[in-house]
């Protein structure tokens, strides 16, 4: 029977291997705690932020009530056939909705010293002024008309009111002047 004798490479090349094999377990063992001492990758999600709470307009005051019923409300036609449309708010007690185009507006009713209603926009952004031949509605923060020339169907009826007087009082001035010029009896 022979045996072969390994030669000094088969031994040097086992002995190599080998020799690799520990180091590569102690790197191995080395980083398992620190792998182990690391946490699981999680996902973190962002919660959305919480919406804030709708608080509503301030209770109507007794000014504010009564600007409200002198509002004219329904729909106003106004220049470059242009709408607005003013109703209750259904939600606030003496407040209104305003409606142009594709906007709303939350509006408070103020009597200005001037007898003009103002629906002042409870954010800030918008103005009606309402007086009893027409009412515009103004942007406040751009300074710029939003829509102008608008009549509600209570304002035509206070033109044509104003219009019927007026015809009747020039129409009674050339009587009263014939009146005056017709002699005296004796």
């Amino acid at each position: 029977m022979t045996t072969s004798l390994p030669t000094f490479d088969s031994v040097l090349h086992g002995t190599a291997l080998a020799a690799l094999c520990l180091i590569g377990t102690s790197v191995a063992a080395a980083d398992a705690p620190a792998k182990a001492a690391k946490p699981p990758a999680t996902r973190v999600t962002k919660k959305p932020a919480p919406k804030p709470v709708e608080t509503g307009p301030a209770d109507a005051s007794a000014e504010q009530i009564d600007a409200a019923e002198r509002v004219y409300y329904g729909v106003y036609d106004c220049e470059f056939n242009q709408t607005v449309n003013i109703q209750k708010n259904t939600k606030y007690a003496a407040y209104v909705d305003l409606r142009s185009g594709k906007s709303t507006w939350i509006m408070k009713p103020v009597l200005s010293s001037t007898g003009a209603i103002r629906l002042e926009d409870i954010k800030g952004e918008t103005l009606m002024v309402q007086i009893a031949s027409k009412s515009m509605l103004l942007n406040v923060k751009t300074a710029r008309r939003i829509v102008d020339d608008c009549v509600s169907p209570r304002q035509h009826e206070l033109i044509e009111a104003a219009k019927a007087a007026k015809a009747g009082e020039a129409a009674a001035a050339p009587a009263a002047a014939l009146m005056g010029a017709a002699p005296a009896p004796k």
